[in-house]
């Protein structure tokens, strides 16, 4: 199976578009093709543990994170004030190929990633190939000047973000290569559904 193919397996299995995973999403089967044998199979309701799972997955599988830094950033989201799975978003979308991805400036954030490894990208004019980095109010998030006379990656960034660009992310309007973060991640900035209080019951249990 393809990297595309194992992907839409993926958000076909929770059922969620996400954003960050793949620009690709599963068609729909129409009902007229379900074998007579699956239409009439009642559909058996999800158990308790496996909602907290699927919850949990989508955060995984969007963010692109082990499940040991899951458990890493849950503990930093539990000590910090206000509410721990608001904390925990917060978190993941400060992660750098999370802001690099929000900018435009990749297509995904396995792609952003890549980037931010191969040292495309600076924070602050400084070179940066730490995915996970937490990016803080005030930086700068740029291409690297070798970045920016790439063709394929200036034309990736001049389309601009994908997605409606985030409430902490404000793009240069001198041009499309270089944002900030002009604040803390809200909620209404995760781009994808998802209920965070269920991932913090899954890891309570």
């Amino acid at each position: 199976m393809s990297i595309h193919g194992a992907r839409l397996k993926i958000i076909r299995r929770l059922g969620t578009p996400l954003p960050g995973l793949t620009r690709k999403e599963p068609a729909t089967r129409s009902a007229e093709y379900a074998s007579p044998r699956t239409a009439s199979r009642p559909r058996r309701k999800p158990s308790a543990h496996r909602l907290r799972l699927e919850e949990k997955q989508k955060l995984r599988f969007n963010y692109g994170v082990t499940e040991t830094q899951m458990r890493r950033y849950l503990r930093a989201a539990r000590r910090q004030p206000g509410v721990a799975g608001e904390n925990l978003l917060s978190l993941l979308e400060r992660r750098l190929d999370s802001a690099v991805f929000r900018l435009g400036f990749a297509p995904t954030i396995p792609a952003a990633r890549q980037l931010v490894v191969h040292g495309h990208i600076h924070v602050d004019d400084r070179r940066m190939d730490r995915p996970g980095y937490l990016v803080r109010v005030g930086e700068v998030i740029s291409l690297s000047p070798a970045a920016r006379e790439r063709d394929s990656l200036h034309a990736i960034a001049e389309q601009g973000p994908r997605l409606r660009l985030p409430s902490h992310l404000a793009l240069d309007p001198q041009g499309r290569s270089s944002g900030r973060v002009v604040s803390m991640p809200a909620r209404s900035d995760v781009p994808f559904p998802v209920r965070e209080a269920l991932v913090i019951e899954f890891y309570a249990h």
